[in-house]
């Protein structure tokens, strides 16, 4: 059995993938900025806005994952991430020439379909480079990489669109992105699968639809599909509306948003997911359980944070109470991708995060965004620009209605982890 990599490397290449994450979001999430810009544009209403930013990213995303993750489970999973690093930074820059709605998502498409080659081979890269006791962490330190590119994309967005326009906004933050997939290409660590844990690498890797049955047949996994789907319902919704909320409701300047809420996504919601990681290592010492009631207690004291940000009447007040949203929301990843990587065999963990990534991104994302901008505009009638307000709360409280699913999922979760290691004993 080959060696498991040093601690340095699988520190170099956790700082790696935390910046290729963190260049994907900001390219994700640089559209929630220019919104309004191109609603005045190219004359579209919120339900369109609600497609560009969930349903033409999130449905190629999802399905296209899948297909690219059994790729990484056969072979190098950093050509993989470099190729699709390639291709979603040139579809940002090529954002900012669309002329019309099907230009710009198709170009919303081709992201989508990119932005799939990075998180499933990312999560396989990091079960092999630290153990199980750390990988929650490890996890969380990677998923930091999308506070920080939302950071990017808030305070970026707002500063590039008031001085260069949307347009060329799209080609200042798609482009450094290429530089970015050389660096992984040619310098990222290719670790041995199963050596960090003592396990062999000696069986092919099944059949999909064997391992389609298998994730099926998963209890815990079926709940943690269903609850991350939720939390991300919530969370997706936020992260495209909250600037145009805070823009419309309460008339602040797009670069003052951009530089309130971008170091609250980005330092606030990395300490959340730091420290969700740091508890659910902690917890799952005692009780692998934690590594699901932990995102379940932090989506329940979610809503009422929630509910305060939405209704206060003062901007600023607003601002304090999304602190407290950003931590909590950002707790739930290290737990729950440590715990999916747990229930599976050692060829299919890529595939097993891309079927989960699947539902999270599908639902979360594709209906998050889009749900947020329907109750919008059937609002509008009865509260004028406000209807975004009560559109948000609607959304915003799938986080409770999550929690339930993952406290559902603890009941088998031990039992089929024990199993997990067994067979690959």
């Amino acid at each position: 059995m080959s060696a498991p990599a040093s601690l340095p490397r699988a520190r170099y290449a956790l700082g790696v993938l935390f910046l290729v994450y963190a260049v994907s979001l900001i390219d994700r999430q640089i559209l929630a900025m220019l919104l309004e810009d191109i609603k005045g544009e190219l004359g579209l209403r919120d339900w369109q806005l609600g497609f560009l930013s969930g349903i033409a990213f999130a449905l190629f995303y999802s399905t296209a994952g899948i297909p690219i993750a059994r790729i990484a489970d056969r072979g190098s999973r950093r050509a993989v991430i470099a190729a699709g690093m390639v291709a979603w930074s040139a579809a940002t820059a090529l954002s900012g020439a669309a002329q019309t709605f099907f230009q710009l998502a198709m170009a919303r498409v081709a992201v989508g379909v990119g932005e799939a080659a990075g998180s499933p081979p990312s999560h396989s890269l990091i079960s092999d480079l630290f153990p199980p006791e750390r990988r929650a962490r490890a996890i969380a330190v990677y998923t930091m990489g999308a506070n920080f590119g939302v950071m990017g994309g808030y305070m970026l967005g707002g500063w590039l669109s008031e001085t260069i326009g949307w347009r060329w906004t799209f080609v200042a933050v798609g482009l450094p992105g290429i530089l970015v997939a050389l660096l992984v290409r040619f310098t990222l660590p290719e670790p041995a699968r199963g050596a960090i844990e003592a396990r062999a690498d000696d069986l092919p890797q099944p059949p999909l639809g064997e391992v389609l049955r298998e994730l099926s047949g998963l209890r815990a996994y079926r709940q943690i599909a269903i609850a991350t789907s939720l939390y991300n319902v919530a969370s997706y919704g936020f992260m495209f509306w909250v600037p145009v909320f805070m823009e419309r409701v309460h008339e602040m300047g797009r670069t003052e948003i951009g530089l309130w809420l971008g170091p609250i996504a980005g330092f606030v919601g990395a300490a959340g997911a730091l420290t969700g990681g740091w508890l659910a290592d902690l917890g799952a010492r005692r009780d692998e359980r934690w590594l699901v009631w932990l995102p379940a207690i932090a989506g329940l004291l979610g809503a009422p944070c929630i509910v305060a940000f939405l209704l206060v009447p003062d901007a600023y007040t607003a601002v304090l109470c999304y602190v407290p949203i950003s931590f909590l929301t950002a707790m739930w990843t290290g737990a729950t991708y440590s715990a999916v990587q747990g229930l599976v065999g050692l060829r299919v963990r890529a595939t097993a995060a891309a079927v989960l990534l699947f539902f999270l991104n599908f639902i979360g994302f594709g209906l998050g965004p889009q749900l947020v901008g329907i109750l919008s505009d059937l609002f509008a009638p009865a509260w004028g620009h406000e209807s975004i307000r009560y559109a948000l709360l609607g959304v915003g409280m799938c986080k409770a209605w999550g929690s339930l699913h993952s406290c559902l999922a603890a009941r088998h979760l031990r039992a089929e982890m024990a199993a997990a290691r067994e067979e690959g004993a």
